[in-house]
């Protein structure tokens, strides 16, 4: 009896330490940006998701997202607040950093968030690229999603002049991994048009929603179809451009 115990200890024991390995082994994904990827407080009330937030919903359970995306931050803060250190530490082989920045880094009225586009914000870009490689992760650069704003004509105008080139460039210059979701999402708020765009982000009439009893007029953050939908644009470029990603997408 004792030795069937002994036994079955010896058998537990070792079913235990497979399972902290497969834990070690599982993949994270890391994002780090701002409020056009961050989660959300209350969303069971709260209509706003970052499209980070609705990541989880495509991916298997290979891999897990850990969204450290902040309302806010451009490329500097996030350094300076050591968001970045925060995620740099905890990075291992194999993990993927999703890099998405812009819109808090055309602030120019802010010093602690603006950086110029071909110098500040393209070397905190490569800082990001190089110390995600000196860990064995991979990162992955996003250009920013456009802000619905369209003309009086009906024509949808860029809001981030610079920013998105950038990234384009870092991304050519360092053989990194990218996802234009800037083009990806032009076209997506073209094909649902100037008013059916709305639908895409947070505009409601007072009292149409008690998050916004005052009502809201929000052009540059998402709604629930507008992250989903953009979720579904980078998901499917992730599996074209990323080697291996499509391993963590679902299968429908």
């Amino acid at each position: 009896m004792k030795i069937y115990k002994i036994g079955f200890l010896i058998v537990l024991m070792i079913f235990s330490s497979f399972k902290k390995e497969d834990s070690k082994k599982q993949i994270s994904i890391y994002t780090i940006g701002d409020s056009t990827m961050a989660d959300k407080i209350n969303p069971d009330e709260n209509p706003e998701r970052g499209w980070c937030q609705v990541l989880p919903q495509f991916l298997n359970d290979n891999v897990v997202v850990k969204n450290h995306a902040v309302n806010g931050r451009s490329t500097r803060s996030f350094i300076d607040e050591k968001k970045w250190d925060a995620v740099y530490h905890q990075l291992k082989k194999g993990d993927y950093v999703f890099i998405q920045f812009g819109h808090n880094d055309q602030k120019e009225k802010d010093p602690k968030r603006y950086t110029n586009p071909t110098t500040a914000y393209r070397n905190n870009l490569i800082k990001f690229v190089n110390k995600s490689r000196e860990k064995g992760a991979i990162p992955v650069l996003f250009t920013p999603i456009v802000r619905r704003n369209f003309n009086e004509e009906g024509t949808l105008v860029d809001t981030h002049t610079m920013y998105p080139f950038v990234v384009r460039f870092v991304a050519n210059e360092l053989n990194v991994p990218f996802i234009d979701l800037q083009y990806l999402t032009e076209k997506l708020e073209e094909s649902y048009g100037v008013k059916g765009s709305k639908k895409l982000h947070l505009h409601y009439q007072p009292n149409e929603t008690s998050y916004y009893p005052k009502g809201k007029e929000d052009n540059t953050h998402l709604s629930v179809l507008g992250a989903t939908e953009v979720v579904k644009l980078a998901v499917l470029e992730l599996s074209k451009n990323v080697k291996n990603f499509s391993n963590f997408i679902k299968k429908d």
